[in-house]
C-alpha cells in the first residue's frame, strides 16, 4: 500500500509545537499489528490542546486525535480480521501514540474495541471519549451506591462534551439532574437533553466555605479546582463525586471535613488507560442507556480540514455538545 493519505501532524517548528496537514503512506505509520481505515474521529478538550501546541504531544512528529472509529484493513492479531468495525479511545493517542486525525492508522490490537451493533461509526464518535468517560462516571456513582431516590445529582461543566452526555445518561436512568454552566445561552439545550434544573457557575460555588449546606447526593465534575472543592463541601452525607476533568485547574483547595464528617467519596475516573473490561462495560451500557435521538441536539459534524480552528474554539469554551470529525472531508 503506497497510496498517500491525509493526516494532521504536530511537529516542532522554530521551537514551538505546530499542527499542519501532511500526506503520509502506510510505511510512515507505527509498526503495530492492526491497520485501520478511519472514518471518523472527534474533538475533545485534549485535542484542542494538542492542535494548538499546548504541550500535549509529548513526542514529535505526532498525529493528533484521541479517538477514532474505522474498519480493519489488515490484522496480524487473531482477535481482529479485515472488515471488522472498531473504535479506540485514549491509550495515549495524540500524546505518546499516533491518533485518529488520519485517514489510516496502525494500532495495537489490545487498544481496539469492537463497535457495538447498536452504533454506526458516526454514532461511536458522536459519543467518543466524552460519552465513554461520562458512562465510566455513571458506573462509578452506581458502584458507590448512589441511587435516583437519594436526591439531586449535580453535573458541572454541563454544556461541554462530558457534561452533556452525563446529563443525558443520568436523566435517562431516572436521576434528577441539576446542570451547572457558565454559559446562559446553553440553558435551553441542557433542559432539552434532560436537566431538570440549570444553575450558574456562581451558584454552584455556593458560599465558598470548605463545609457548606448539603445539596447533592452525587456529582460528576469535569472542572476541578474551586468548583470541585465547592461541590465536595455541598455533598449530602454518604454522597459521591466522580471527578474527571480539570478545565478550571488541577488544584483542589479543600479540607478533609467533607470526607471525615459526611463520609463523602471522591472517585477519580480515568478514561485514557482504563482496562478493557471497564471499556467494554461502558460501551455495552451506552448501547442500552443512551438515548441516541438526542444526537441531533448534541452533535455537529465537521471536516478534518477545520480541526485547527475548532481546537482553538474548544479551548475558549465556544463549543457546545460534541463535534464529530470526518477525516475524509
Amino acid at each position: 500500500m503506497t497510496d498517500s493519505f491525509k493526516a494532521l501532524v504536530i511537529d516542532d517548528v522554530d521551537g514551538k509545537q505546530v499542527a499542519g496537514f501532511r500526506d503520509l503512506t502506510v510505511a510512515d505509520l507505527p509498526d503495530y499489528d492492526v491497520l485501520v481505515e478511519i472514518s471518523y474521529s472527534t474533538l475533545n478538550y485534549k485535542d484542542g490542546l494538542a492542535v494548538c501546541g499546548k504541550g500535549i504531544a509529548r513526542r514529535r512528529p505526532m498525529v493528533g486525535g484521541v479517538d477514532l472509529a474505522g474498519t480493519v484493513l489488515e490484522s496480524a492479531s487473531p482477535d481482529f480480521k479485515a472488515g471488522d468495525k472498531v473504535l479506540v479511545n485514549g491509550f495515549g493517542l495524540s500524546e505518546t501514540e499516533w491518533g485518529g486525525y488520519s485517514q489510516k492508522q496502525k494500532l495495537k490490537s489490545e487498544w481496539l474495541v469492537k463497535l457495538p451493533e447498536a452504533f454506526s461509526m458516526h454514532d461511536a464518535m458522536a459519543i467518543g471519549t466524552a460519552g465513554y468517560t461520562s458512562m465510566l462516571c455513571v458506573l462509578a456513582l452506581e458502584k458507590a451506591g448512589v441511587k435516583p431516590e437519594d436526591g439531586d445529582i449535580l453535573v458541572t461543566g454541563a454544556a461541554g462534551g462530558v457534561g452533556s452526555f452525563a446529563v443525558a445518561l443520568l436523566a435517562k436512568l431516572g436521576y434528577r439532574v441539576v446542570a451547572s454552566t457558565g454559559r446562559e445561552e446553553t440553558h435551553a439545550y441542557l433542559k432539552k437533553i434532560g436537566a431538570a434544573e440549570v444553575i450558574s457557575r456562581e451558584e454552584c460555588l455556593g458560599s465558598g466555605r470548605p463545609f457548606d449546606k448539603e445539596r447533592w447526593a452525587g456529582a460528576i465534575d469535569s472542572v476541578g479546582s474551586k468548583t470541585l472543592a465547592a461541590v465536595l463541601a455541598q455533598m449530602k452525607y454518604g454522597g459521591a463525586v466522580a471527578a474527571v476533568g480539570l478545565a478550571g485547574g488541577n488544584d483542589l483547595p479543600t479540607t478533609v471535613l467533607p470526607f471525615i464528617l459526611r463520609g463523602v467519596s471522591l472517585l477519580g475516573v480515568d478514561s485514557v488507560m482504563a482496562p478493557m473490561d471497564k471499556r467494554v462495560e461502558a460501551w455495552t451500557r451506552l448501547a442500552t442507556d443512551l438515548d441516541t435521538s438526542l444526537f441531533a441536539d448534541m452533535i455537529t459534524t465537521e471536516p478534518m480540514s477545520n480541526v485547527i480552528d475548532l481546537g482553538a474554539q474548544i479551548l475558549k469554551g465556544q463549543i457546545q455538545g460534541r463535534v464529530v470529525i470526518d477525516v475524509n472531508a
